[in-house]
C-alpha cells in the first residue's frame, strides 16, 4: 500500500476536527488497535466524508466525540501541519505588518488569513503541544478580536490537549492567558473557576503528581469568590484524603486557608480578628492530619502540611501572653488551645517514634518525620509557649534520626546548633 500524502493527511485530520466542533478527547492509537476498536462498538467508526473517500479509517477513528489517530502517520501529519502552519503565520504576519497596512487589507482577506492561521494552529498543537509559536499565534489572533466566544471555545480546545497531554506546560499558561483576559468582561466568570477546578481533578486523576495542573488550581483561587473558597475547600478534603502522598493537594488546601484568611475582616492587626469559624476549620484540620497521620504512616506530605496548620496558628490565633500555670477558666481560648496542640503534637512525637518493626522503611521514615518535625518545633516555639516542647531532649532526636536516616549522620552531628533558639 503507497504512503498517504501528508497534505491529504492533514486535511482529512481539520476535516474531521471542523465537522465535529465537540470532540473532547483525542488518543494516538497503535495502527493494530482499529480493529479491535471497530469490533468492541460492532459497526465502523464514523468518519467525515474525505476520510471515508480515501479508506482513511485505519489511519482516524472517531465516534461520540473522541478522536483517535494512528501513530504511523504521525511524523508527516506533523511535518504536513508544521508547513501549513509556518506558511499561514508568515502571510498574516505580512498582512499585519503594521497598523497602516492592516487598516487598508480588506476584510475578507484578513478573515481568511485568520481562519487558515487557527485552522492550521490548531492541528499542529494536537500534534505537538509545546510549539510555543502556534499557541502565540493564537493569542495574536484572539487578542485583536476580543470575542468572549472565541475565548470560549479556546478554553475547549485546550482542554481537548490536555486530554492527552495534561502536563503540557504551554496549554495551561493559555488557559490562564485566556481567563485573565475575559475575567473582567465575563458574567459566569465563578461557573469557569467551578468548571477549571474539576478539569483538575479529572487530570490529576488520571496522571500522578502532575504539578501544572495543580499549580494551575491554586492559580485559580485568586479568581474566586469567598463562598467558592470555602465549597472548594471542603470538596478537596475526601480527594486529599484518598491521596496522601499527593504534596500537591495539600498545597491546594493551604493556598485555600491563605485565601480564607486574608479576607479583609480577619486582619490580623485587630484583636477582633479572631473569626470562630475560621478558628474551628483550622481546629478541625489539625485533627484530621493527625488521623492520616497515624493511618498512613512514612507520608512526609502529611507532616508538612501540619507544619503549615500550626504555621497559621501562630500566626493568627496564638496569645503572646501565655502563662501555663494559670487555669483554664482564666485563659482564653486561644491559649488553652495552643496548649492542647502541643500537648498533641509531643503525644503524636511520642507514638510515631516507636518503632513496632524496624525493617519496614514506612516506620523509618515516620520516625524521621517526626524527628524533624520536633526539630523544627523548638525553632518556631519560644519562651513559656515552648517550655514542654524544649524539654524534649536534643539527644533524644539526634539518636532517633541517626537510626532512622544513618546516611545524614554527618547532618545530625550539628543538630544542637540547629536546635538551638535565636
Amino acid at each position: 500500500m503507497d504512503e498517504p500524502d501528508p497534505l491529504e493527511l492533514l486535511n482529512n485530520l481539520e476535516g474531521i476536527l471542523e465537522s465535529d466542533p465537540l470532540i473532547d478527547e483525542i488518543g494516538f492509537i497503535h495502527p493494530s488497535q482499529f480493529v479491535l476498536l471497530n469490533e468492541d462498538v460492532g459497526t465502523p467508526s464514523t468518519s467525515v466524508g474525505s476520510v471515508q473517500k480515501t479508506n482513511f479509517r485505519t489511519l482516524f477513528w472517531i465516534r461520540d466525540h473522541k478522536l483517535g489517530i494512528s501513530t504511523k502517520v504521525l511524523f508527516p501529519l506533523y511535518v504536513a501541519a508544521k508547513n501549513a502552519f509556518v506558511e499561514a503565520y508568515k502571510n498574516y504576519k505580512v498582512l499585519h505588518r503594521d497598523d497602516k497596512n492592516a487598516s487598508m487589507c480588506s476584510s475578507s482577506s484578513s478573515l481568511g488569513l485568520e481562519s487558515e492561521l487557527m485552522k492550521h494552529s490548531r492541528a499542529l498543537l494536537i500534534l505537538s503541544c509545546d510549539f510555543g509559536t502556534a499557541w502565540n499565534s493564537r493569542k495574536l489572533v484572539l487578542s485583536k478580536k476580543q470575542s468572549l466566544s472565541m475565548f470560549m471555545n479556546e478554553l475547549i480546545f485546550s482542554s481537548v490537549i490536555l486530554s492527552h497531554s495534561s502536563k503540557s506546560e504551554q496549554t495551561w499558561s493559555q488557559r490562564r492567558w485566556v481567563i485573565k483576559m475575559i475575567a473582567g468582561n465575563c458574567s459566569n466568570l465563578q461557573e469557569i473557576m467551578e468548571r477549571e477546578s474539576e478539569l483538575v481533578k479529572k487530570l490529576a486523576e488520571r496522571s500522578k503528581m502532575n504539578y501544572r495542573a495543580w499549580y494551575h488550581r491554586c492559580w485559580l483561587v485568586s479568581y474566586m469568590s469567598a463562598e467558592q473558597v470555602l465549597q472548594e475547600f471542603n470538596k478537596s478534603r475526601e480527594w486529599a484524603g484518598l491521596h496522601v502522598a499527593d504534596n500537591s493537594c495539600f498545597h491546594y488546601r493551604a493556598r485555600l486557608m491563605l485565601r480564607l484568611f486574608e479576607e479583609p475582616e480577619h486582619s490580623q492587626a485587630q484583636d477582633a480578628s479572631f473569626d470562630p469559624e475560621l478558628h474551628k476549620l483550622l481546629k478541625d484540620e489539625f485533627n484530621w492530619v493527625e488521623k492520616l497521620i497515624k493511618r498512613y504512616v512514612g507520608r512526609e506530605a502529611l507532616w508538612l502540611h501540619r507544619r503549615f496548620l500550626l504555621t497559621c496558628w501562630i500566626r493568627y490565633f496564638a496569645c503572646s501572653d501565655h502563662d501555663r500555670s494559670l487555669p483554664s477558666n482564666q485563659r482564653n481560648i486561644r491559649t488553652v488551645d495552643i496548649d492542647m496542640l502541643i500537648d498533641n503534637d509531643l503525644e503524636l512525637f511520642r507514638s510515631c517514634t516507636i518503632l513496632p518493626d524496624s525493617d519496614f522503611e514506612d516506620y523509618q521514615a515516620q520516625a524521621s518525620f517526626a524527628a524533624t518535625y520536633m526539630v523544627w518545633l523548638k525553632k518556631q516555639l519560644a519562651g513559656a509557649l515552648a517550655i514542654d516542647i524544649q524539654n524534649v531532649e536534643t539527644s533524644r532526636l539526634k539518636s532517633l534520626l541517626t537510626d532512622a536516616c544513618p546516611e545524614k549522620s554527618l547532618l545530625w552531628n550539628y543538630l544542637p546548633e540547629l536546635c538551638e533558639i535565636t
